[in-house]
């Protein structure tokens, strides 16, 4: 079976690879084409771009690439019109997908969008377009499904991976040991500055000057996870802008460093779902240009950014976003975790439930969804 797909990012690519790894153990005979990351790479996709060239966020960057996006969304088209899919999945990047996804399905090939778009947090207008563009949601929430239903949009709750994959109870000690977190030389700190470029060079400056800030209180000692492709833009930050500071880079284990830290700083996005299934005390730090922010903020309908807390519907992540968003502010949040154990005890007690909330009914339900739609 021909399947078309699309993944805009790392967090996207995760997810599909979870699913093309559940078809394979299913002996599914699926061929993968379209764009996608490493991970769907090292398991046979065939990708003709990656997802990297659709990492743009804000409305300020994607206009700035709006004519090489717009071709590549035109050439997948005139490929899978000329050679149609049996299905078409796209994975989050709702900007892109449901605009493809309504023309394939106007074609007569199946559609499906994996992880809704966050309509009960900002724009709702898409439940227009996505009732015209796809024939299921794969919802990663499960409030999603309902919400869908009284739009006329079949969905499917799947669960969140993450919660699948992570433990009910980080291993911190072994985390730690893995690491090599030498616990007489300050407090370990998280910093994941984002999976996109852009988000790179908006945030790892002001995090890592928001480390010195903290080492002028106390020790400090920051492991950075590194995305994929990133390695030489973040090793030349660090190499800038860390001298005098203990920053190790690691590739990948991001949630072997959540678990791991004392505290952490981490960019608005699946990366903050990330640190409180790791139980991890987190700043949520982000900056985009300012004509996109405020666009933002004007179709936003949560108080708050990031999913932790929009799940609970209160703040356990402290939110320090555009003009908030400097490195003093970061450290004295960061610092205020340190200084408050009860704080991360009901921290803990609060993502805890979450986590169990988040498991997915069973493994394979994702890969079901799809199938029956065949």
């Amino acid at each position: 079976m021909k399947i078309g797909l699309v993944t805009a990012e790392a967090s996207g690519d995760v997810l599909a690879a979870d699913l093309l790894r559940r078809a394979h153990a299913h002996r599914a005979l699926w061929q993968v084409q379209g764009i996608g990351g490493e991970a769907l790479q090292a398991l046979g996709m065939q990708t003709w771009w990656s997802s990297q060239a659709l990492g743009v966020r804000g409305y300020a960057e994607v206009l700035r690439h709006y004519r090489r996006i717009v071709a590549m969304r035109r050439e997948l088209l005139r490929r899978w019109l000329a050679h149609p899919p049996q299905v078409f999945v796209g994975v989050d990047a709702p900007d892109f997908n449901l605009t493809l996804a309504k023309a394939l399905r106007q074609a007569g090939v199946p559609t499906v969008q994996y992880v809704c778009p966050s309509v009960w947090a900002w724009r709702p207008q898409r439940l227009a377009l996505m009732r015209e563009a796809l024939d299921h949601v794969l919802c990663l929430f499960p409030f999603e499904v309902p919400l869908l239903a009284q739009a006329g949009i079949p969905a499917t709750y799947v669960g969140h991976p993450l919660a699948q994959h992570l433990p009910v109870q980080p291993d911190r000690a072994a985390a730690r040991r893995a690491l090599g977190v030498d616990d007489a030389a300050g407090a370990c700190v998280a910093l994941l500055p984002g999976s996109r470029i852009a988000e790179v060079e908006a945030l790892l400056p002001v995090m890592l000057t928001a480390l010195r800030h903290m080492a002028r209180t106390q020790p400090v000692q920051a492991w950075l996870p590194v995305a994929p492709g990133l390695q030489p833009l973040i090793a030349r930050g660090v190499q800038r802008l860390g001298q005098g500071l203990t920053v190790h880079l690691c590739q990948g284990q991001a949630h072997r460093v959540l678990s791991a830290c004392d505290v952490a700083c981490v960019a608005s996005g699946t990366a903050t779902l990330e640190a409180a299934l790791c139980q991890a005390p987190t700043v949520v730090a982000y900056r985009m240009p300012r004509l996109s922010w405020w666009l933002t903020q004007r179709k936003r309908l949560q108080p708050w950014v990031a999913l932790p807390n929009i799940l609970l519907e209160r703040e356990v992540y402290p939110e320090r976003l555009q003009e908030a968003c400097t490195a003093e502010a970061l450290a004295q949040a960061a610092l205020d975790w340190l200084n408050r154990p009860e704080a991360c005890a009901a921290m803990r007690q609060a993502t805890a439930a979450l986590h169990a909330q988040l498991t997915p009914p069973h493994p394979d339900v994702a890969y079901e969804a799809i199938q029956h739609l065949v």
